[in-house]
């Protein structure tokens, strides 16, 4: 959300300070006292202040007394710290660093300049950055501490019919339209010319960056991978293996400022800049370009899909066989050009986890129709072309064990991590120091223990 400064000033230090526990001096300043102590960690009233604040911002106010239920959050959150540092957690710095800068840089893009933000708080840009890294750290142990607690947990097919038994059938989610699907998919041919293109615009670039021109301005204008182009083509800290192979070969290789060769993966054609390297992360900017195709390859390739429709419609050959012998994508070939929802893991797609320009196509389908061969995109973002059958429908209706067993089971997975989670919690509160401030002990709290 684009948030204009100059009309709404006041209104967006109160976001940033209930969002990010900035302590700001202000003309309507809070007198704050310490309501909570868990273990050596205190929480003041000003924290709850600024949580009712951020809640109300949002839209969203609990029954009950406000205050009370995020003091109780709050101690949660204190008792997972307290824990995570008698265990020793182990603090991702690099993480912390990455995450602390992208947030600053988002706060200083919003006001204009380092020198309006320290203006703003009324601190200077390292004070600053010290909230930032303290919150991110916190809030990254804690989430550790959580996971560790619930890693173990497991469920049974006889917990999950249990489970399912004692839901009031009204209290069942509603489940929206679903769809299987099979397709077929064909890659444009990559013709020397379009890819001898490609390459010859990025060398173009990568000799104005040798000459003195700023990587950063170039990826802006020119990189195809809008959502690092918008930031000068940085990604950030990342490990070998959150890139791709031939990117990271060469992004890991690279010396502080170099740029690289041009470099070929899934996505397309790079040039590389390595920004900083600190251990096994490397922090870097990328100009990602395309294959363009004439609308003679396009049209070749829908007509080669054509055919294979054609001989499917007319019983030369099976969806599934045509699948298998014809379909470009390996993800879906082997199994007949059956997709999976990689949201869900299963073979039902809503139609929010389907691309527009697919589910625009199918929706209008009855199982067993193909479609017409049309232009959609890869995971990667790449042009393909494709036809697609509808194996299955399933209306509207509410969540069952038949048709939607793996949605019943996170439901039961999760109640069952809460559970857990909810039984270490009322043990650490017997073992861990705790002090109530007198104006919150008469607090209705969910969990007993808080007050001793």
């Amino acid at each position: 959300m684009t948030i204009n400064f100059k009309k709404t000033k006041s209104f967006i230090l109160a976001a940033f300070l209930a969002a990010f526990n900035f302590h700001t001096a202000s003309s309507q300043e809070v007198i704050d006292q310490v309501v909570a102590v868990v273990g050596a960690d205190m929480i003041l009233l000003s924290d709850i202040e600024q949580e009712v604040l951020r809640m109300k911002m949002q839209g969203y106010l609990p029954d009950g007394d406000v205050k009370c239920n995020v003091l109780e959050e709050m101690l949660i959150h204190k008792l997972l710290l307290h824990q995570a540092m008698i265990d020793s957690l182990p603090s991702n710095e690099m993480m912390v660093e990455g995450e602390m800068e992208r947030r600053l840089n988002f706060f200083i893009n919003q006001v204009g300049s380092e020198a309006a933000l320290e203006k703003y708080f009324n601190k200077s840009i390292f004070q600053i950055k010290d909230d930032i890294r303290d919150m991110i750290q916190e809030t990254q142990l804690t989430q550790q501490m959580r996971s560790k607690l619930v890693e173990n947990v497991s469920i049974t097919p006889s917990e999950v019919k249990d489970f399912y038994k004692t839901i009031p059938q009204d209290s069942l989610p509603q489940v929206p339209v679903q769809y299987e699907l099979r397709q077929i998919v064909l890659y444009p041919s990559s013709s020397g010319d379009a890819k001898f293109q490609v390459r010859e615009r990025l060398l173009e670039i990568r000799e104005r960056i040798l000459k003195g021109e700023r990587f950063a301005p170039l990826a802006v204008a020119y990189s195809e991978d809008r959502a690092s182009a918008t930031k000068g083509g940085e990604l950030g800290f990342r490990s070998r293996e959150e890139l791709v192979k031939s990117f990271a070969d060469v992004a890991f290789s690279l010396k502080e400022g170099q740029v690289s060769q041009i470099v070929e993966s899934e996505y397309g054609f790079h040039i590389i800049q390595m920004i900083e390297k600190r251990g096994d992360q490397v922090n870097v900017r990328h100009i990602l370009m395309k294959p363009s195709f004439s609308s003679e390859v396009l049209m070749k390739t829908s007509q080669r899909l054509d055919s294979i429709a054609y001989k499917i419609r007319s019983d030369s050959i099976s969806f599934i066989n045509a699948a298998r012998l014809f379909s470009e994508d390996t993800k879906t070939r082997v199994g007949g050009g059956i997709m999976i929802n990689a949201q869900t893991g299963t073979s039902l797609f809503e139609k929010e986890h389907l691309p527009p320009t697919d589910f625009f196509v199918i929706k209008n389908l009855n199982v067993g129709e193909i479609s017409e061969p049309f232009e959609s995109r890869d995971e990667h973002a790449n042009i393909i072309y494709k036809i697609i059958t509808v194996t299955r429908i399933i209306p509207t209706h509410r969540a069952n064990l038949k048709d939607d067993y793996a949605t019943i089971q996170t439901i039961a997975k999760s109640k069952k991590e809460q559970d857990v989670f909810m039984e270490w919690v009322a043990k650490a509160t017997k073992t861990t120091y705790i002090k109530i401030d007198p104006s919150f002990v008469k607090c209705e709290f969910r969990l007993d223990g808080w007050v001793k």
